[in-house]
């Protein structure tokens, strides 16, 4: 199955999960907002790192702006394990390559902290991916990514430009911490503007 047509299914259920809960209150001014909180959508450089973490800013590559982006942000489930855990919100989206490069759908949560009383936040994302990639003995211009489920974390700082629309700078990573013969990391780097429910 085509990376185009996982993405694609993944946002297929994730609308469906939130049918019923739409069907309620089509008349309402918000009728997501008990379930979906944020859809984002975003630009991004392609495989600008290898790294998880964006700090090696020096070695960024940014010459290959390439991928897309889709995200569903679901609104934070009100249940006491959650709100241990500070209250992140429930994610599903998909990164894909328009140039025929490696693409992913990804499932984790998402925390945003504001920096103090400002329309700024910074946010964290951890979770897991999949992807269309090879394994082992990949095409040039393409990675090893060893296995085909990796872990996802992504790190953003990001703005509310107004009640309803948010603009976030977003390094996102795959890879498998070695668990698998080989292990490339692919990093992307972008913008991805939300809009809130």
């Amino acid at each position: 199955m085509s990376m185009l047509r996982i993405s694609l299914l993944a946002l297929a259920l994730s609308a469906a999960c939130s049918g019923p809960a739409q069907a309620q209150s089509l008349l309402s001014p918000e009728p997501f907002s008990d379930i979906v909180d944020e859809i984002r959508v975003g630009l991004h450089a392609h495989r600008v790192h290898h790294a998880a973490l964006p700090f090696l800013v020096n070695e960024w590559q940014l010459n290959g702006v390439e991928d897309i982006s889709f995200d569903v942000l679901f609104t934070s489930p009100d249940v006491d394990v959650f709100r241990w855990i500070g209250s992140p919100r429930p994610e599903v989206g998909t990164t894909i390559s328009l140039a025929g490069r490696d693409s992913l759908v990804h499932a984790n949560l998402t925390w945003q902290l504001p920096v103090f009383d400002t329309p700024i936040y910074l946010e964290a994302g951890l979770g897991a991916a999949i992807h269309d990639g090879a394994l082992t003995g990949a095409a040039p211009g393409r990675q090893n990514f060893g296995c085909r489920v990796n872990f996802y974390e992504r790190w953003g700082v990001g703005m509310h430009v107004s009640d309803n629309a948010t603009a976030t700078l977003t390094y996102e990573h795959t890879s498998n911490n070695d668990w698998c013969a080989a292990n490339d990391g692919l990093s992307n780097f972008g913008l991805r503007l939300g809009w809130k429910f």
